[in-house]
């Protein structure tokens, strides 16, 4: 079984029409799923979401800094008066609206063994005592932290294309929850964090995993990812629950990042996760959306995942409703599936291959200097 989350009180997390994360790209996505009639089969529902409480928030975050978003004034101390976190109206009900969803749905994986995904979380830049990186509540730590009810260990995987820096503060030092996530380097892009020496501290050393990505790395680059520190990760730590962020600005046609990820290549990462998951966490799996800034990849992407998270594939063919609506909102013809990327110039590609070449031989020098050889 799988719970889709999602309500139109999601829509009032809406930093204004300059911003660059618009709650459209919420919208749409459910409407797109409607629309391919993925909620029509037994095993997928859709779930009202309700406000996560002030105690529950208070798990993760700071008196002072819930108190500084229920004021909904600039301040510059909780991080809330720069261009990324403008205040906003309904500001505080909006964030802990998506932090219930995604309380609740960790707490139907605890209940019930299935699977769940919020699109409108993954917002992991938040820190306990401060808004950060369009993110207000930290839903991904709540939603661990709801885990570890029951699960004494508990895999976080992060593809967003920008570091998931405020779940790997918030578990730094702490065993029973892995922190895994591949972005592009934080040497040129924000949050400036996420390197391979990032490998926890205290009794939580080695249980922080970060495989930094240089600009234009395409789908195979993220394969090897996988297969050379994902799976071996995952085999090793043999999680009992599992949380996938799932952002989709490592696509190519994201205005935030430059790597060059494809609709196809995404697909093939949320295949394998859904198959490690299976694999060694008996299919318990909480899956958030995250960053993603092109209002059509966005949709597609996160239908795509919802689609392979049940365990199928996506049709090819796009609702008549989707192409007329790319039509008139872009003038131009919808993504073909599977899209493409333009091909990287070959000395390029082999500069970028060694810089990857040498990132994993670190990470791999680094996690089997603390655990063995794992891989």
């Amino acid at each position: 079984m799988i719970y889709l989350y999602y309500t139109e009180c999601f829509m009032g997390y809406d930093f204004g029409p300059e911003h660059p994360m618009q709650p459209a790209r919420l919208m749409l996505t459910n409407r797109l799923i409607e629309e391919y009639g993925m909620l029509v089969d037994w095993h997928a529902e859709r779930v009202e979401p309700y406000y996560a409480s002030d105690r529950e928030l208070l798990s993760v975050h700071t008196t002072g800094y819930l108190e500084a978003l229920q004021a909904e004034e600039p301040n510059p101390a909780f991080g809330l008066s720069d261009q990324d976190n403008p205040v906003f109206p309904g500001m505080y009900d909006a964030a802990r609206m998506i932090a219930g969803a995604s309380i609740e749905a960790a707490k139907r994986v605890v209940q019930e063994d299935c699977s769940a995904f919020n699109f409108a979380g993954g917002l992991h830049h938040a820190m306990p005592d401060r808004a950060s990186g369009f993110c207000l509540i930290n839903d991904a730590a709540l939603a661990i932290l709801a885990l570890r009810q029951r699960f004494s260990r508990v895999l976080y995987i992060d593809i967003d294309g920008h570091h998931g820096d405020g779940v790997q503060s918030i578990f730094y030092d702490d065993p029973s929850v892995l922190t895994l996530s591949i972005h592009q380097s934080g040497e040129h892009i924000f949050p400036g964090t996420g390197f391979v020496d990032e490998l926890g501290s205290g009794d939580g050393l080695g249980y922080s995993v970060n495989i930094p990505l240089p600009s234009r790395s395409d789908d195979a680059f993220y394969q090897r990812a996988f297969s050379e520190i994902v799976a071996p990760v995952f085999r090793w730590f043999c999680p009992e629950a599992v949380v996938a962020q799932l952002g989709v600005d490592a696509h190519y046609a994201d205005p935030l990042t430059s790597l060059n990820l494809t609709l196809s290549g995404y697909a093939g990462l949320v295949r394998c996760i859904r198959r490690l998951t299976d694999r060694y966490s008996e299919g318990r799996l909480l899956a958030l959306g995250g960053g993603g800034y092109n209002m059509e990849v966005v949709p597609l992407a996160w239908s795509m995942a919802f689609q392979l998270l049940k365990g199928q594939e996506m049709p090819l063919d796009q609702p008549r409703w989707w192409v007329d609506f790319i039509r008139r909102s872009t003038g131009r013809e919808p993504l073909n599936l599977p899209d493409v990327c333009a091909r990287t110039d070959r000395d390029l590609a082999v500069r970028l291959a060694g810089e990857l070449d040498e990132t994993l031989c670190q990470l791999k020098a680094g996690l089997s200097a603390v655990h063995g050889d794992i891989f």
